[in-house]
């Protein structure tokens, strides 16, 4: 498959996919500067706040990449779409089991993140299909 070149149909990817990099970028900041607050509230240890943070700051910034670039790799955006549903089913399934122990706040922004990468992944789906 050929990369994407920058044209009107690969914009609403582009934008996805930008838009999907700076949420997880800054997601991954307020867990690496605030990750003792966020435990608090949220429940998980305050370590494993700051890996996630490092993760989603790294992921972000390897998206916003491929967003910026001047032709979007369908591959690499495949794996994008693949890993955001990867989030959004372990998300998911990290509330249901109880095993980062979430406050009830915690659950819910769990929940809440996980259908915010859901819809990016969908909006992503939707952008290469559009390019097809």
């Amino acid at each position: 498959m050929t990369a994407l070149t920058v044209t009107d149909q690969a914009r609403f990817l582009r934008v996805v996919l930008a838009l999907d990099a700076v949420v997880t970028g800054v997601n991954g900041l307020v867990y690496l500067a605030a990750a003792g607050p966020a435990s608090d509230l949220l429940g998980p240890d305050a370590g494993l706040l700051r890996a996630i943070g490092v993760f989603l700051l790294v992921y972000g910034v390897a998206v916003g990449l491929l967003a910026g670039r001047r032709a979007i790799s369908p591959a690499a955006t495949k794996a994008v779409i693949a890993l955001n549903a990867v989030w959004t089913l372990g998300s998911v399934a990290t509330v249901v089991t109880g095993v980062a122990e979430f406050t009830t706040i915690g659950a819910v922004w769990a929940i809440a993140q996980a259908i915010v990468v859901g819809v990016f992944a969908e909006l992503q789906i939707t952008g290469l299909r559009r390019l097809r």
